[in-house]
């Protein structure tokens, strides 16, 4: 009993340095502010059917990206695939893959990319406005290394290292940031949850360079000098999320995960999040029927709407299980549903090896 209330004491503890570090978040005077929003797209399919939601459930891989404490329960190895096409028919492509390895009996590590893909866009110029020089393609990508340890049976934490970049033809930002997160289970059969994330923390990041210099000609002297323009630094869209679930148990074969979430936003509108994850599992087939929900402030006004990832969000996923030991192969999709953007469609593979 003691061991528990310390174990309880040690998680508040961690919340409330995590919610002090984030204590401007949901300022609204800095919406749209801070820069390297792609920070903020869930790149996995099964998480984000759920809306996101699942800020003390996830497990594994895709615990990297909703709360990296989630990723100390991979049984061995997780090896994921990952395709969206991004805002519908924008022609934007988001690409993930990643790894996690279980190294001991309590730690985990994992390594994972998300790479966003913009196509191919005409190179144009004051002297070639109509272009026809070449094309160039924007990319935007981050690279995360992420490690998660179970202190107890109760207690579990992590950390997410990220490397962030950006670029077009002549301008490139290069950014790191770090995630951290915590979860707490009890109940009797673990069925209770609760986890908290601080995601998206580091240093301001700037554009750098040829896309910044100039050429300037004196018509005195006709001497060409070139000069170079400063680039504004911006920050990295913090957040901290807070979240619990309760799993339904019907039998050994039947469960329902019921998952609320709210994040504090530091350049965006709060949002609200629930999330339904019903699974049914067989001998040999496993199936996941998932739904969510994310609420925000003007969710319902067309012409305040801010922010095309709320609304409903569903998706399943089907799991074969193999081998004496169970080892899931699975298939996943996730509808996301944009407004004006229309509909963005994920799609993906998961290895799970036990």
């Amino acid at each position: 009993m003691k061991k528990s209330m310390l174990n309880m004491n040690k998680l508040i503890l961690a919340g409330t340095l995590l919610v002090s570090l984030s204590a401007t978040a949901g300022n609204e005077d800095r919406v749209g502010s801070a820069g390297a929003s792609h920070m903020l797209v869930n790149p996995w399919s099964r998480s984000s059917a759920a809306g996101d939601a699942g800020i003390a459930s996830v497990n594994g891989l895709e615990a990297t990206y909703m709360n990296i404490a989630g990723l100390a329960f991979t049984d061995k190895t997780q090896i994921k695939f990952n395709y969206s096409n991004w805002m519908g028919n924008a022609g934007i492509s988001l690409n993930s893959a990643g790894i996690a390895q279980r190294i001991s009996e309590s730690d985990v590590i994992a390594v994972s990319i998300q790479s966003m893909n913009f196509g191919d866009i005409p190179i144009t110029t004051v002297a070639n406005p109509e272009g026809n020089i070449g094309f160039f393609s924007p990319r935007a990508n981050i690279f995360n290394v992420g490690y998660a340890k179970s202190f107890s049976k109760s207690i579990y934490g992590g950390i997410n290292f990220k490397v962030i970049s950006e670029n077009i033809s002549n301008l490139r930002a290069t950014g790191v940031a770090i995630d951290a997160g915590i979860r707490y289970v009890t109940g009797e059969r673990d069925q209770i949850k609760f986890g908290i994330a601080l995601k998206n923390v580091g240093p301001v990041m700037s554009f750098k360079g040829d896309g910044l210099a100039q050429q300037i000609q004196y018509l005195s002297t006709g001497f060409v000098a070139t000069t170079e323009e400063r680039s504004a630094t911006f920050e990295l869209p913090s957040l901290l999320s807070i979240g619990g679930s309760y799993d339904f148990i019907f039998n050994e074969n039947n469960k329902l995960n019921v998952a609320l979430g709210f994040t504090a936003n530091s350049f965006s509108n709060d949002q609200y999040r629930l999330g339904l994850d019903y699974a049914m599992t067989g001998d040999k087939v496993a199936f996941n029927l998932r739904a969510g929900y994310v609420y925000e402030k003007n969710l319902l006004s067309a012409e305040n709407r801010s922010n095309a990832l709320v609304g409903p969000t569903a998706g399943f996923s089907v799991d074969a299980l193999v081998g004496k030991s169970k080892s899931a192969l699975g298939i996943e999709y996730t509808a996301r549903f944009a407004g004006v953007f229309g509909i963005i469609h994920t799609v993906g593979a998961t290895i799970s090896l036990k």
